[in-house]
């Protein structure tokens, strides 16, 4: 459904925002959002202009995405906890507005394409700074305490993130038809070499350079929750840290931008518990497993039929090289 010429939508955004009158009269799909579908919106009434972000999913989704109800919810919390985030602005649940449920954030200006953030270095200010300011985020985020309500969508924790992290993933692979030798092996290694349980927080679980923004100061804003949940605060930093987020810096081993050092400076100084290297690493192997079975998921988006994309067919096709880089960090000497 239209975003412009649309007075259902105009009618909500005048409550949402407190802008009687307000009607859509610009509105553009941004570029990213691979699962979601985000829009550049700009509302009016009178004097007074707006701009936000709306977000709603896309024709077809992946079994590990959130609701954009709960990812709402999620990035609320954040936002009250003093997490960099975009001001949630309000909720719809009424799919015969845009077709479908979304939600509405405020705005925030900055660049958030991964590589392009990781090679520009008038992006992002100093990139030591930015590296601990990204920790720092981290750090915040594994304190956030939910209330009830958030609590609720998170479920219990898990009394073992690591093991009950392999068995999605290899509950993910098995719903495939066509093998995969190489995750087979990736995710039993993982089984067998998993680090013993520790303290389980809220974590991001897709804090890498891509989706965060940036100008030329710094960091403006962390995005994309649609995964966040219970898990292990090492999930977050293996991710950040994992080589398959560097793009063409694999030297700077914080995400592309930073030295590890800097990432785990600023997260300690917010507060954050280092965990012992060991771990870290660990859920960096388990982070390229992820990341191979989602991409996989992306590509079957297109092969289904549901959403035909040369974009998503393509991202299905980065498995491989996930595959080949999991068996190097697996092989038997490297264990």
């Amino acid at each position: 459904m239209s975003l412009t010429d649309n007075p259902a939508l105009n009618a909500w955004l005048s409550d949402a925002l407190d802008m009687p009158g307000a009607r859509v009269v610009a509105a553009e799909k941004l570029s990213g959002g691979a699962i979601q579908e985000n829009w550049a919106v700009t509302a009016q009434a009178g004097e007074q202009t707006r701009r936000l972000v709306i977000r709603r999913d896309a024709p077809a989704t992946i079994a590990a995405s959130r609701s954009r109800a709960e990812e709402y919810a999620l990035i609320a919390a954040a936002h009250r906890a003093g997490v960099r985030v975009p001001e949630p602005l309000g909720f719809c649940d009424d799919p015969a507005i845009l077709g479908a449920p979304f939600a509405a954030m405020a705005w925030v200006s900055g660049t958030g394409y991964g590589p392009k953030v990781v090679r520009d270095l008038t992006l992002g200010g100093d990139r030591a700074e930015l590296g601990c300011e990204l920790g720092r985020q981290m750090a915040l985020i594994h304190a956030v305490r939910p209330d009830a309500g958030l609590a609720a969508i998170l479920g219990p924790r898990p009394a073992d993130p690591a093991l009950e992290a392999v068995a999605l993933l290899r509950a993910w692979l098995d719903a495939r038809p066509a093998p995969r030798p190489g995750l087979e092996w990736a995710l039993r290694w993982a089984e067998r070499h998993a680090p013993p349980p520790g303290p389980v927080t809220l974590t991001h679980q897709d804090f890498r350079s891509g989706n965060f923004l940036v100008d030329g100061q710094g960091l403006t804003a962390v995005l994309d929750w649609e995964f966040a949940g219970w898990s292990d605060p090492a999930s977050d930093l293996g991710w950040f840290c994992a080589r398959c987020w560097r793009f063409s810096r694999p030297d700077l081993d914080g995400g592309g931008i930073a030295s590890r050092q800097d990432v785990l400076a600023g997260y300690a100084g917010a507060g954050g518990t280092v965990p012992d290297p060991a771990r870290v690493a660990w859920w960096e192997v388990l982070a390229h497993a992820r990341w191979a079975v989602i991409a996989l998921q992306q590509g079957d988006r297109h092969a289904s039929g549901a959403e035909r994309s040369l974009h998503l067919a393509l991202t299905g096709r980065i498995a491989d090289t996930l595959e080949y880089q999991l068996l190097q960090m697996t092989r038997p000497e490297a264990a």
